[in-house]
């Protein structure tokens, strides 16, 4: 008879561990639900002031962009290949600039819209060939695309930079109305003329000095720059062409709407922790009861003598 009391105190005893540890693996799978909601603190807001321009490269693609009048490395190449060669250089210096891209022939397409990805940039105008917007020149109509990119953008930071080697043979808006619409839209334009100023060509007979930059309307340029604020720049080998990004680069920086950055801590660390700590002493427990003789285990030894 004095054996009852004691073993309905050590069930007692049993009950309330139990309930213990059901409550701590409901608080575990809580602690397991927080982490992966993965909780983070945000910090004091950290205001970023940026610099920079929107710049638009409009480059021709029509067939005369593949006249071989250029030299890179000491050998003969195309007009296209000294354009990528030199622009190389002068996307990776604008760092704070976003920076466009359009590729225009017989139409401009607009291959990159404004980034600051100019690693993108760089590549989608390597990968560009000659002729692939077709053999025409339509210069007004890649001027008008890139007002229409440009136009959501901050009026004192549009800059267009067109690099060309002909006149202008197709599209629909003419050079000079496209100037008229720039400058409406506060958008500076840079012209660039391509090609050499002679070139020695030999036959079965004679070799003969020729113009190969016959074609390129230096007078139209000209006046596209004047009538946006601009100017106009000749290149006639890779050296005038990376002095013309030289001066380029010269564009003094204008800043940017302000920026903010909040630096964050993870904190999903802390309850993830904890639940892996409660559920090695739960896995530690369950064992004890699993291989601990009966004798030792009054948990175990009052559930067999209820038995």
């Amino acid at each position: 008879m004095e054996q009852i009391p004691l073993i309905m105190e050590t069930g007692s005893r049993s009950q309330d561990t139990l309930f213990t540890w059901r409550i701590v693996c409901w608080l575990i799978w809580c602690l397991v639900v927080v982490a992966a909601m993965r909780p983070q603190w945000l910090g004091t807001a950290v205001p970023l002031q940026l610099s920079g321009r929107d710049i638009m490269l409009a480059v021709d693609l029509s067939g005369s962009m593949g006249e071989m009048d250029f030299e890179l490395a000491g050998e003969q190449v195309d007009r296209l290949a000294v354009v990528k060669y030199a622009a190389q250089d002068f996307i990776e210096k604008r760092k704070t600039d976003r920076i466009g891209l359009i590729l225009f022939g017989e139409q401009p397409y607009l291959q990159t819209p404004l980034t600051h990805d100019h690693i993108t940039v760089n590549q989608m105008l390597n990968e560009s060939v000659v002729g692939l917007a077709g053999d025409g020149t339509a210069i007004g109509d890649a001027i008008g695309l890139a007002i229409k990119r440009l136009q959501d953008r901050p009026a004192n930071q549009r800059v267009l930079i067109l690099l060309t080697d002909g006149r202008h043979t197709a599209g629909q808006l003419s050079p000079e109305r496209a100037a008229e619409l720039a400058k409406q839209r506060h958008l500076k334009i840079y012209t660039i003329g391509l090609g050499s100023e002679a070139r020695v060509v030999q036959n079965w007979f004679m070799r003969r000095v020729v113009n190969p930059s016959r074609d390129l309307d230096e007078e139209t340029l000209k006046q596209v720059a004047q009538i946006t604020g601009g100017a106009y720049f000749r290149a006639t080998d890779l050296d005038s062409l990376r002095e013309i990004y030289s001066k380029l680069n010269e564009l003094e920086p204008i800043d940017t709407d302000q920026r903010y950055y909040r630096p964050t801590t993870e904190l999903y660390i802390w309850p993830l922790g904890t639940a892996l700590i409660l559920s090695f002493l739960v896995g530690a427990w369950l064992l004890w009861l699993r291989y601990l003789p009966p004798k030792f285990n009054p948990l175990l030894s009052t559930w067999m003598h209820r038995k």
